[in-house]
């Protein structure tokens, strides 16, 4: 078979949603590329929206942000995580996108006067948006479907898939599919048949799943007679039939299980991959997850946020944390604290005994002063701290107001009249009339100041990061803030916009304007994560704190 045609898989869910599609993806992924093969993600999310770059973080989670600016799904943050594949806008696909365009080309005339419909015009676009990445430096490409098999919204895409898969050709192609198998207490067994009603409208679509992965929380595998049920049922092979148990220790752990049930070696084999993969080898990755489940010590670091109520709102954060923990063999506690929080009930309540302090960020002035709050607790009490975006322009605002004493200091975006607007749009500090309003998205290029933690941190002169944001450090504060010992050691390259501060005279005191959480891997925790950790587990150690060893 001609080495450059490209495969495809096509992953989907059943029975709930938040099965894990995204993991399961992400896993796949990193399976196939420890077998030599090169891979791309997709994720196809069935709402309206363009993206989901207006859309609350209550309900969809934090927007995952990528280096040419595309504000994307979360599960685009595992695909990276887990893997090195090269993701840009095209690996997120929405129905508000597909549908903008197919009426764009319907306004340009470009369907020359034909009735435009779901059939084939809207799963034409789809499959334009899977075919962009069969690329002929990938092997595979795997295209998450969201939602679940019954959603009226997921309907054109599922559509979409079998008429990609049908064209391909015969072994270019396989579906693999999530379902919920749920054990009952009371019966004591877990039940197939919400496995067999999700197989079986799969299949009235004209999709038949060629893999099985079944989610499961029970503690007992899935027994092998229930796999043959299964199977039999669903017109699979037993072998197909993937057991996945809910993992308590780690997500990480997710690719070693998916490996030792055989899916890595079930899908090279389906796709006819043998000539391309080599062996794989886990051990790196096996060793990673031994140290997740064996930490040397625990670092408490508290998250003021506020969306903390919802895990998934500062996703990319925590797992920049765990990372950076892992890296050094500890244990992160997550303390979450609402910011409005602590302004009620003060900071000592509220971050009391903690190893270090990060706030992260975010848009609106609800909860800022519990930020400020925060932010002068940690500086005062010599507690690390780490502020992220927004985080970066609370620590601003606190430091002018408590050390350089300009009362009312503040961002434009909270008091537009503020007598010291030490942050403010660009345009502000130029006296541009149009303020224009759109954000700063994607990556630039940062240059690191010679001396500083910054540069201790990232060994290097130059690097990449990425941004979300409209609001920047007002310039022409740099100098005051520099003489009362607050100093700017990340710029751009005109060294008009400051990226990074930082307080030379504090155990661990940095602030970034960009997302570093977004470049963060298990496998390599992003330099500025891995010493705020480093910093938070000396400030552990010197509590006498047994047992506690820093990495290099």
């Amino acid at each position: 078979m001609d080495k450059h045609v490209v495969k495809h898989i096509f992953v989907t869910g059943g029975v709930v949603s938040s099965l894990g599609k995204g993991l399961t993806c992400s896993s796949i992924g990193m399976l196939l590329e420890h077998h030599g093969l090169r891979v791309r993600l997709q994720k196809i999310d069935p709402y309206l929206n363009i993206d989901p770059g207006t859309m609350s973080p209550y309900q969809h989670g934090e927007v995952y942000v990528l280096d040419d600016g595309a504000e994307t799904d979360l599960d685009l943050g595992h695909y990276e995580r887990f893997t090195h594949a090269v993701l840009d806008r095209n690996c997120n696909l929405t129905t508000g996108r597909i549908y903008q365009a197919v009426i764009e080309k319907e306004r340009a005339g470009h369907y020359l006067g034909q009735t435009v419909q779901v059939i084939p015009h809207i799963t034409d676009e789809i499959k334009m948006g899977i075919r962009r990445l069969a690329t002929a430096d990938v092997d595979v490409v795997i295209t998450e479907i969201g939602g679940t098999v019954g959603d009226i919204e997921a309907q054109p895409f599922l559509e979409a898939a079998r008429q990609y898969a049908l064209e391909a050709g015969r072994g270019n192609s396989l579906f693999v599919h999530l379902t919920l198998v749920p054990y009952l207490k009371a019966a004591r067994e877990a039940k197939t048949k919400p496995t067999q009603h999700s197989v079986g409208m799969l299949r009235q679509i004209g999709i038949q799943p060629d893999v099985l992965v079944c989610r499961t929380e029970h503690e007992q595998p899935l027994a092998q007679e229930m796999k043959d049920k299964i199977g039999l049922f669903c017109n699979i092979e037993p072998r197909a039939v993937i057991e996945e148990r809910d993992k308590k220790n780690s997500i990480y752990e997710v690719p070693l299980s998916l490996a030792d049930n055989g899916l890595d070696s079930l899908i090279i084999e389906r796709l006819g991959l043998e000539q391309r993969a080599k062996p794989a080898d886990l051990s790196a990755w096996r060793e990673l997850v031994h140290r997740i489940k064996n930490p040397v010590a625990e670092v408490t670091i508290a998250v003021v946020g506020k969306y903390v109520q919802h895990h998934d709102a500062y996703k990319s954060i925590y797992e920049a944390l765990d990372h950076a923990g892992t890296h050094h063999g500890f244990q992160i506690v997550l303390r979450k604290v609402q910011a409005e929080d602590v302004e009620q009930d003060g900071a000592e309540k509220s971050l009391g005994g903690v190893d270090g302090i990060l706030v992260p960020g975010g848009f609106g002035d609800r909860g800022i002063e519990g930020k400020i709050d925060a932010i002068t607790f940690a500086r005062t009490r010599k507690i690390p701290f780490f502020g992220v975006c927004l985080g970066m322009q609370c620590a601003v605002i606190e430091f002018a107001r408590n050390v350089l004493n300009l009362a009312d200091a503040n961002s434009t975006e909270f008091d537009a009249n503020t007598p010291h607007p030490v942050i403010c749009m660009l345009e502000e500090q130029l006296h541009v009339k149009d303020k224009g309003g759109t954000m700063r998205k994607g990556a630039y290029p940062c240059h690191i100041v010679p001396g500083t933690r910054a540069e201790a941190a990232y060994g290097q002169a130059l690097v990449q990061e990425r941004h979300r944001h409209r609001y920047e450090f007002n310039y022409r504060y740099r100098e005051p803030f520099a003489a009362a010992g607050m100093v700017a050691s990340g710029v751009s390259p005109t060294g008009k916009i400051v990226e990074i501060m930082e307080i030379p005279d504090h155990p661990w005191f940095l602030a970034v304007q960009f997302h570093p959480e977004f470049k963060s891997k298990p496998t390599e925790a992003h330099p500025l994560f891995r010493e705020f950790i480093r910093a938070a587990g000396e400030r552990r150690e010197g509590r006498k704190e047994p047992g506690l060893v820093l990495r290099g």
